[in-house]
C-alpha cells in the first residue's frame, strides 16, 4: 500500500523500514516499491531477479528486516526457499499450494478456539502461533 505524505507517495514498508531507524535509500525503496507492486506470495531470489541493479545481500536484508518488523510473512515451503507475504493487520493462517506455491490466507475462529483450550493444558504461556496448511489448489486440480 502506497501513501501519499505533503505531496510525495510513500510506501507502507518503506515506512516501517524507517520507523526501525534504517534509511531511506534508493535500493530499499526499489524492494519495497517491488514488494507492494507483487499481486501473490514472492521469494527473495524472485526479488533478486527482477531487480538486477540491487544487490544480492540488499534484497535479503530489506526481507529479514521486514519479517522482523512483522511487515511480510514468512512462509516455509516443503521443498524450497522460503516464501514472503506482505503481512495483513489481523491475525490469519496461511494456504500454501504444494504444486504451484501459490498462497492464500485464511481466519477461522475454531482454531482460535483449539489454542485457547490448549492453553489450560501446556505448562506456561502461549505467546502466539501460526499455522499454514499445504494444499493443491483449486487450479491445479483443475489442471
Amino acid at each position: 500500500m502506497v501513501v501519499e505524505i505533503d505531496g510525495m507517495q510513500e510506501s507502507n514498508l518503506l515506512t516501517t523500514l524507517e520507523d526501525i531507524g534504517l534509511r531511506k535509500t534508493s535500493a530499499r525503496v526499489a524492494v519495497t516499491a517491488q514488494i507492494e507492486n507483487t499481486s501473490d506470495s514472492f521469494t527473495a531470489e524472485q526479488l533478486c531477479r527482477d531487480l538486477p541493479y540491487v544487490g544480492r545481500a540488499t534484497v535479503y536484508r530489506t526481507i529479514r528486516h521486514l519479517v522482523d518488523a512483522g511487515a511480510l510473512c514468512k512462509l516455509p515451503i516443503l521443498d524450497g526457499a522460503p516464501m514472503y507475504s506482505i503481512a495483513r493487520v489481523e491475525h490469519h493462517h496461511h494456504t500454501i499450494c504444494t504444486k504451484c506455491g501459490s498462497v492464500g490466507e485464511f481466519r477461522h475462529t475454531t482454531v482460535e478456539r483449539v489454542m485457547r483450550s490448549l492453553e489450560k493444558e501446556i505448562d506456561g504461556r502461549i505467546t502466539g502461533h501460526r499455522m499454514e496448511i499445504f494444499i493443491i489448489c483449486s487450479k491445479c486440480l483443475a489442471e
